[in-house]
């Protein structure tokens, strides 16, 4: 019988990506998320029965055990930016990654992957930060063979980095931003899930590596990247670390008065996280002994950016259109 794999959050942007790839390598992929009936876009990824979402919330021992029961390897891509609720940081980045790792050990499961962050600190600014650090020790702890990766930002069709200020771009003049110097090293996402299936499949030395893309830029240098595609020009307004720290509390407050309804733009624990540059360290082990070339962002941000141009997938034709003579 093929083998069989559990991915947590395995229908998200990313684990998605993985799922794809596992059913591509004939195991048997079970997609563990808090709502299956959410999930139902992984199955086409397989031949009938391969790909199957089921119930799982990483909050609770039992249901993760459910997740894990026969598995032959685990991959863990769930994460969270909200600091509150019920799902917040500690519970989801340490206690989650903690008991699935805690449980893996207890079933025998032979491999265990966990997307972990770039930035990943113990002494971090940011709670993020500091509970990505908390949770790879909790997963180190329980598997000492475990596989750590630690993505930069991650691009991609699905992505809610450059698709959020597209949007924006295309309704507003101002493309405002906090952290402009700020260096990220912007990942493809399937160039991750590549690095997680090889991790899977016993192709990659236990350890923590940290990925990247070939290009390193400012915050505003890739605003400048994605303005370029979309073919619209906008300021970019860099909003200074101490006006950030008084909006990102109102922001909060509005989305919690608001039940959700007005998602928070900013929040205080991100205004911390842009202090620091997203991109891989000089001594950390990387694509390069993985033997992944990452793709540039640039020759795929077209792809699916096209839609945020001022007349969408006609705007090449429309902008060739005004070189025709008239006679």
């Amino acid at each position: 019988m093929p083998k069989l794999v559990t991915i947590f959050g395995g229908a998200g942007f990313l684990g998605r990506y993985i799922a794809r790839r596992m059913a591509k390598e004939g195991w048997r992929v079970r997609v563990a998320v808090r709502r299956p009936n959410e999930a139902l876009h992984v199955r086409p990824y397989g031949v009938v029965g391969q790909v199957d979402p089921v119930f799982c919330n990483i909050r609770d021992d039992d249901s993760v055990r459910a997740a894990l029961a026969g598995a032959d390897a685990a991959i863990n891509c769930v994460g969270t930016f909200d600091k509150g609720g019920k799902n917040k940081f500690d519970a989801v980045h340490v206690e989650g990654a903690e008991r699935i790792a805690k449980i893996s050990a207890e079933l025998g499961v032979a491999q265990l992957t966990h997307i972990s962050a770039i930035g990943a600190d113990a002494n971090g600014d940011s709670i993020y930060a500091q509970t990505k650090a908390k949770g790879e020790a909790a997963v180190l702890a329980a598997m000492p063979d475990a596989v750590i990766l630690r993505p930069s930002v991650m691009f991609g069709p699905e992505d809610n980095f450059f698709n959020r200020f597209g949007t924006m771009a295309r309704y507003s003049l101002i493309l405002p931003i906090v952290g402009a110097e700020t260096k990220f090293q912007p990942v493809y996402v399937d160039d991750v899930a590549k690095a997680a299936v090889n991790a899977t499949l016993g192709q990659v030395a236990a350890g923590t590596y940290e990925l990247g893309g070939p290009d390193t830029q400012s915050f505003r240098d890739l605003m400048g990247t994605m303005l370029g595609v979309i073919h619209r020009r906008r300021l970019v307004l860099n909003l200074p670390f101490w006006a950030a720290s008084i909006v990102a509390p109102i922001s909060e407050i509005t989305a919690k008065l608001s039940l959700g309804l007005i998602p928070a733009q900013i929040t205080g624990d991100q205004v911390r996280s842009l202090k620091t540059d997203n991109i891989v360290a000089d001594d950390a082990k990387g694509f390069a002994d993985l033997g992944i070339k990452p793709v540039s962002m640039e020759t795929l941000l077209p792809e699916y950016l096209w839609r945020f141009r001022p007349s969408g997938q006609f705007d090449a034709i429309k902008d060739s259109a005004k070189n025709l003579r008239t006679q």
